[in-house]
């Protein structure tokens, strides 16, 4: 790849990390956190009683696919021998954090929202029914929310294995990406054996 192009990926990656880094910690101050998130009780109803509760989770979306973005600007700026070879597959576990942050903010963001509603809004045997779906649909959040702890740990930790073989970027900044990676991968077996 020439400088002319790398460049530019650069600058694009660090202002899609810079901005998407910014969006998703906004968005996640504006959801609701004061109920114990195992209480499912407390946390339904808080949920429920939440205006902004879509908003804030197609908020976080956009900041995780800001930061995936700017992770595929920085495995292209990666061009010869091994760093650019664990370069492209970091991309790939990019571009599928994407996927599944997509995916989890239409279970939590959507799904979930549709269902404590009905839950909150219904009485008697259709109130415990209404529950119990709901507790399904959070299960799926679960899921999905171990799986993007473990995906992007594993992309970092490539991309930390990248940056290790660069000539472009300290060596420093490849071992700060392999502590994320192994603690995000940590963070995603916790909630996947316990759940939040």
């Amino acid at each position: 790849m020439s400088v002319s192009t790398a460049n530019p990926l650069a600058r694009i990656g660090a202002v899609t990390a810079m901005v998407g880094a910014v969006l998703l910690f906004l968005f996640t101050l504006l959801h609701p956190m004061d109920s114990d998130p195992n209480n499912l009780d407390a946390a339904f109803a808080e949920y429920a009683a939440d205006p902004i509760w879509v908003w804030s989770h197609l908020g976080q979306f956009v900041g995780v696919a800001m930061l995936g973005m700017a992770l595929v600007a920085l495995g292209a700026t990666l061009d010869h021998g091994r760093a650019a070879a664990w370069g492209r597959i970091g991309q790939a576990g990019a571009v599928a954090i994407i996927a599944i942050a997509a995916a989890l903010q239409a279970v939590d963001g959507v799904a979930l929202k549709v269902m404590v509603d009905r839950w909150a809004a219904a009485t008697g045997d259709a109130r415990e029914i209404a529950f119990e779906a709901a507790f399904a649909v959070r299960q799926i959040e679960i899921g999905l929310a171990s799986l993007l702890s473990l995906l992007s740990g594993f992309t970092l930790i490539v991309f930390g294995i990248s940056m290790g073989y660069s000539t472009w970027y300290p060596r420093w900044l490849g071992g700060i990406g392999l502590l994320g990676g192994v603690g995000l991968m940590a963070t995603g077996v916790v909630q996947a054996s316990t759940g939040f």
